[in-house]
């Protein structure tokens, strides 16, 4: 008999786009097929071209998908935390897995079997629009990350990435990033050192950080600036909650 999931990780299933909107029982029949597991910095989830049997949804911590080129160098594919699904997509095609996932700071997530979730799917018409409606999205938002990387600056990026990981109707917020700040880096398209640069562009408009930790006094205005050319800033999975939220599964100090 597979273990109940707790309250927590059944509040994070309901912010997952995929899961939004469906009704308590078609959610108590997916979880039932979804365990819950603990897994430490640098552990590999899967590598490329490995069968595509599972996807991950995130409860706590941070997880990164990367390819690798030639020479052996990381190239950032995405990088999800609590309340986003990734993977699900590489179900359908059969293909399996079209990069690697590993763990980027610990982390929390449920696994889903994809034997039980598309038998799920064909009993549940509303599950598979959601399904539908969170491609579509995914699709998106990586059209506009690749104008965010061609058109803005790095600030312009970082202030993106930031509102993307506060609550939609926050006046204030603090968001922790994961200690190794070359992810973020990496996945906005930046060096290492251009960060810091970034991070000290954005105090002009009330964003402070110490070590991991992040504080905007006000996010609609770091919101106004990152869309100041136009691109949208949420992220295909935007966390919601209380007015100042502190993104789980980042850590209290940096290793």
């Amino acid at each position: 008999m597979r273990p109940t999931l707790s309250r927590e990780a059944l509040q994070a299933v309901r912010q997952v786009p995929l899961f939004r909107g469906l009704g308590d029982e078609t959610l108590a029949l997916l979880t039932g097929g979804a365990v819950e597991r603990s897994y430490r910095r640098g552990t590999l989830l899967f590598s490329e071209g490995e069968p595509a049997d599972r996807f991950y949804v995130v409860l706590d911590g941070w997880v990164k998908l990367f390819r690798e080129s030639p020479d052996g160098n990381e190239c950032m594919v995405g990088l999800f935390t609590r309340g986003e699904s990734f993977a699900e997509a590489a179900m359908f095609d059969r293909l399996g897995f079209p990069v690697h996932a590993a763990v980027a700071e610990d982390a929390r997530l449920l696994v889903f079997t994809a034997d039980h979730f598309l038998t799920t799917l064909e009993q549940n018409h509303g599950l598979a629009l959601n399904l539908l409606a969170n491609l579509s999205g995914l699709l998106r938002y990586l059209v506009r990350q690749l104008d965010q990387l061609t058109n803005q600056p790095t600030y312009q990026r970082l202030a993106s990435f930031i509102v993307s990981l506060c609550p939609c109707d926050a006046h204030q917020a603090t968001v922790c990033l994961p200690c190794d700040k070359m992810l973020i880096a990496g996945r906005l398209g930046m060096k290492p050192e251009s960060f810091s640069r970034a991070m000290a562009r954005l105090r002009d408009v009330g964003v402070s950080c110490e070590r991991n930790c992040v504080q905007i006094d006000d996010v609609a205005a770091l919101r106004r600036f990152a869309n100041a050319c136009g691109q949208p800033s949420v992220a295909p999975a935007a966390l919601n909650g209380g007015s100042k939220v502190s993104v789980s599964g980042a850590i209290q100090s940096c290793r």
